[in-house]
């Protein structure tokens, strides 16, 4: 008689999940370029904060060209003969409004219409589309998609994805191979290649693209774009340039500017997209979505808070800052801030409560504490409500794109 002899712990070892934080597929590119080797966990990857130093990333992005990976993104594909029942029950806005070959920024909601989170949708086709965004959807799309003819898959290990962005994106992708991108206008969505899409979209309000591929092809993809791209200026860069500018450009971050409701632990974090300023991304015309009934009646009462954009005096670093009326009530607080190299300005998000932000506007300070040698310095400075975004620039819609 023969005993075959299993290794049982090889076997259990090769069916695991990793512990902690894992590489992306770009990592092995990423991490010769990380000389400053600050790295953070990002939807349980490996992402950089700075690879080099955040000056350079930063202004990289502003006059030049820079790759950041964005594959730590949940990714989710909804297709089926109900699929697109299913993405408008799902999300706020008219999801048929979003043409087929188009991306979509949208947000959802519970049914007390709480943001759930935000994210962009892309529709392939009649009944194909994908969401993605920064919070773990899976067990809310089931729960959405109950009843509905649809498949829901993730999709989030399976696709890489680069944000390329800057001056010079176009530029990078014309030195690559890839210049039919071209004629994409801002939210269009095209199949460059077999399985390697673009979208004309990105998180810093200037020109710029997102590459998807399948994870496999990944390190094929970067090289493709690396070595041509030095010619044009070409830079990895972490997560704390980007938020520079995508904090130029207005936009707001999970977890900073909101709190997802399903992650919050604490009754009333919750926001509706009115008190987030996008009650233009609802549609109560379209049929109904989650949170519908919520949300008509906020419209009835108003909002309990406002989400707004603020110039604040002087340069010193805002984040956290508490926002008084006449430097006594305190009315708000400041959710994301930064120095605009850009815009030489001290711009701010911050979270008033109403009517402060929605009727009231004038004899608003922000408490600043600036540390000098160990000693904490208060200074109350004035501030200053900002319409639309801090950085715009013309040529983030241009079709097609120049070398600018």
């Amino acid at each position: 008689m023969t005993v075959i002899m299993k290794d049982i712990h090889a076997e259990a070892f090769a069916g695991a999940v990793p512990e902690g934080i894992v590489p992306t597929p770009f990592h092995d590119r990423l991490a010769p370029l990380s000389k400053a080797k600050r790295w953070t966990g990002w939807a349980g990857y490996i992402s950089p904060l700075v690879l080099d130093t955040l000056e350079f990333e930063y202004f990289a992005i502003r006059n030049q060209a820079t790759l950041f990976d964005i594959s730590p993104m949940h990714k989710y594909r909804i297709s089926g003969p109900d699929a697109a029942r299913v993405v408008n029950r799902l999300i706020t806005r008219n999801a048929e409004k979003i043409g087929i070959g188009r991306v979509g920024y949208a947000m959802w909601c519970d049914e007390e219409g709480m943001v759930i989170d935000d994210g962009t949708v892309f529709r392939f086709g009649e009944n194909d589309w994908r969401l993605c965004c920064q919070e773990p959807q899976y067990s809310w799309l089931l729960d959405v998609a109950w009843g509905f003819d649809v498949d829901i898959s993730d999709e989030s290990e399976e696709i890489a994805a680069l944000s390329l962005q800057g001056p010079t994106s176009f530029s990078v992708l014309q030195a690559a191979g890839l210049g039919a991108a071209g004629n994409m206008n801002p939210f269009d969505l095209t199949e460059i290649e077999k399985d390697l899409w673009i979208s004309r979209t990105g998180f810093t309000g200037d020109l710029g693209y997102e590459i998807w591929m399948p994870a496999s092809t990944a390190l094929e993809i970067w090289d493709r774009l690396w070595g041509p791209g030095q010619t044009w200026g070409l830079r990895a860069i972490g997560y704390e340039a980007l938020n520079i500018a995508r904090l130029e450009a207005g936009f707001i971050a999970a977890g900073a500017d909101f709190q997802p409701v399903h992650i919050a632990q604490r009754l009333g974090r919750g926001r509706t997209p009115m008190e987030l300023g996008f009650g233009r991304m609802v549609d109560f015309e379209k049929g109904h979505f989650n949170g519908r009934r919520a949300l008509l009646e906020q419209m009835k009462k108003g909002p309990r808070y406002q989400l707004v954009r603020l110039d604040i005096d002087g340069f010193e670093p805002a984040d956290d800052a508490l926002i008084y009326y006449r430097g006594k009530k305190e009315v708000g607080h400041v959710t994301s801030a930064a120095w605009s190299p850009t815009t030489k300005r001290n711009i701010a998000l911050a979270e008033l409560k109403a009517p402060f932000g929605v009727e009231k506007f004038e004899d608003l300070w922000a408490e600043i504490f600036v540390n000098h040698e160990g000693v904490w310095d208060r200074r109350m400075k004035r501030i200053s409500f900002i319409k639309g975004p801090f950085f715009k620039n013309a040529r983030a819609r241009a079709t097609p794109p120049a070398a600018f």
